[in-house]
């Protein structure tokens, strides 16, 4: 195993990305993805969900920028201050709480937990000027990384998850894929043994880089506060995520709040196995880390969610995250695995939303 997530599956130049098959790539993607997204609906007889992140629950926040030169020093500052959060402002927000999985399944199973929300910026603050766009959306889950490293790994465990059995899946791919497919089922069944805990008391990543500015690139991170309170889940419900996260809204005088922070592309710092690697290589791998102790995150903003908001459940399903879509050019997600992901993901949506699906929990 210690080979597998090493040794192998990390790709350092373009030359082992096999770009000029990429395109191909992401076509047969989509279609896997589709199929995927079909099959769950399927075999749990209900309609469309999301192709992943499929159980979710929907709240309105704030999203409020903070002054960034406070007590930094000057070149920090100016590296911060791009984009929304170039300017403090308070923007309303909508966001969702989910698990990771194509399936709608208890929330005491094993799995990915994901944080995602919109920023309104038409209202609030003054970034929405620079930002010359109506909304930006933003993506997180409670584990740093993506199990998948790129387009590539993408296609293989797409294949394997939509073959008609594992073995037959597995045995069709090519050794190299097959070893991308092992690789990406280690990390993804690392990252789902983590213990559960409550929405509110998770900290979330955005896995994947995304432009900060014209020159910078960074990735995200949602801290929760220390004070963030949950009661203890039920261990016999089967939403015990959201019904906890739903009480602490609806009765808790303090509604919880996460840390914004950013963590900067340092290639002249950071390590992978300590040597030290090309920006490109830090931005196309999605399953390598980005060492806090190399790149520290820096907060920039709070994220707080609002008492008794949550959003009725046609609402919620309508809802929808875009990080690609929502985002201007000094802010776009970088790398093969957003490039491989988000014809997919709109792809997806556009299935759900023509079924017009109402997906219960």
């Amino acid at each position: 195993m210690l080979f597998l997530t090493r040794w192998f599956g990390v790709t350092g130049s373009d030359a082992e990305r096999s770009l000029a098959t990429e395109q191909s790539d992401i076509e047969e993607i989509v279609e896997k993805v589709l199929l995927m997204q079909a099959n769950a609906a399927a075999q749990q007889h209900r309609p469309l969900c999301r192709g992943t992140h499929a159980k979710g629950v929907c709240f309105r926040a704030q999203f409020e920028v903070l002054d960034v030169t406070a007590g930094r020093d000057r070149a920090l500052a100016a590296r911060l201050a791009k984009g929304i959060f170039a300017t403090p402002g308070l923007y309303p927000a909508i966001v969702r709480f989910g698990n990771a999985d194509s399936k709608v399944n208890s929330d005491l199973k094993g799995d990915v937990r994901s944080l995602s929300f919109s920023v309104d910026l038409t209202q609030g603050g003054t970034a929405v000027h620079e930002a010359s766009v109506g909304r930006q959306d933003f993506s997180l889950q409670n584990a740093r990384t993506l199990p998948i490293n790129d387009s590539r790994a993408f296609l293989a465990t797409m294949k394997l998850l939509t073959a008609s059995s594992p073995v037959a899946g597995l045995w069709s791919l090519p050794f190299r894929d097959k070893l991308r497919v092992l690789r990406t089922l280690v990390l993804a069944q690392l990252q789902a043994r983590q213990t559960i805990r409550p929405y509110q008391q998770l900290r979330y990543w955005s896995t994947v880089p995304f432009r900060h500015g014209p020159i910078d690139v960074v990735k995200y991170s949602a801290t929760p506060s220390q004070d963030n309170a949950a009661r203890p889940l039920q261990n016999s419900n089967p939403n015990a995520l959201q019904d906890e996260l739903i009480r602490h809204l609806e009765e808790d005088g303090r509604t919880s709040f996460f840390d914004f922070g950013l963590q900067f592309l340092d290639a002249g710092k950071m390590t992978y196995w300590r040597k030290r690697k090309d920006a490109q290589f830090w931005i196309e791998n999605a399953s390598v880390e980005w060492d806090e102790g190399e790149a520290p995150f820096h907060t920039v903003a709070r994220l707080t969610l609002l008492s008794k908001s949550q959003l009725p459940l046609d609402a919620g399903e309508a809802t929808y995250f875009d990080v690609t879509g929502n985002s201007t050019p000094d802010s776009m997600p970088l790398g093969s695995i957003d490039r491989a992901r988000w014809p997919a993901e709109v792809a997806s949506r556009r299935a759900r939303m023509r079924a017009d699906s109402r997906c219960e929990p």
